[in-house]
Order: C-alpha cells, then structure tokens, then sequence
C-alpha cells in the first residue's frame, strides 16, 4: 500500500481551512458550534426539556442549563410550561432563533459562491467531483 501521508495531510488542511472560514460566515459570530447545535436540534425536532435537550446534545444538564441562559437572553430561545405537566418546562426556539438558523446556512453558501464565480468551470466541475468523492470516502 502506497504512503498516502502526505495526501491526507493536505487534504485534510484544506477542508480544515475551508470548513473554518464558512464558520466565519455565521450570522452571529459570537455563537458557539455548542449553543447553534441547541437552535437547530430544537428547529428540527420541537420543543425539549432541559434534560433531553442535555441528553440529545451529550452533555450535562448544568452545562445545557448555561447554554439555554445564554441563548433565552438573546431572544432565540424561550421557556414554556408544559400543557400536560406543570413541573415540566418546554424549551422552544422563537423566530429570531429561526432566523439566526437559516442566515448562517445562508450565509457561507453565498460567500462561497461569490468564490466560485472566479474559478474557471473546468475547476468548478474538479470540486464539484472531489466534493462528492470526499463524501463517498468517508460514508464508507
């Protein structure tokens, strides 16, 4: 078997480099990875309680606890009480969260974009392969 070291080192750099500037691009810039992934996971799968928002994102509830503080005096989150169980409190993402969500989706693709229409279509096309070899690669 070949040493594909070096392959892999420089592949791996430019994802690196490139999956770090399409974070730059997020809407608000001082959000974590962390306290994004909370905004989604509750866009795509409804309210949560603290303890299953703690248990989906693998952490502690303290940890989930800070994290929803934070994103609830932002406005992109809210506390409800639960309709079935007045113990319970609902944690429920609000339109400016949503908005938060589909800007920083937004945002990269059309900063990469604004790259790509620079790059000849013959290079266009080489990405658009080696985009889809890399996924290949790695759904193995």
């Amino acid at each position: 078997m070949p040493d594909l070291s070096s392959d892999a080192s420089e592949i791996r750099s430019a994802t690196f480099r490139l999956a770090r500037r399409l974070r730059q691009q997020r809407a608000v810039k001082t959000m974590s990875d962390g306290q994004f992934a909370v905004l989604v996971a509750l866009k795509l799968h409804g309210p949560h309680t603290l303890t299953t928002l703690a248990e989906r994102e693998g952490v502690t509830a303290p940890s989930m606890n800070r994290t929803v503080n934070h994103l609830e005096e932002e406005g992109y989150l809210t506390r409800r009480p639960d309709e079935a169980d007045r113990r319970k409190v609902n944690i429920e993402i609000t339109e400016s969260g949503r908005s938060v969500i589909d800007e920083t989706v937004h945002r990269p693709d059309e900063w990469l974009a604004r790259l790509l229409a620079e790059v000849p279509a013959e290079d266009r096309a080489t990405l658009r392969d080696a985009a889809r070899i890399i996924l290949e690669v790695i759904e193995r």
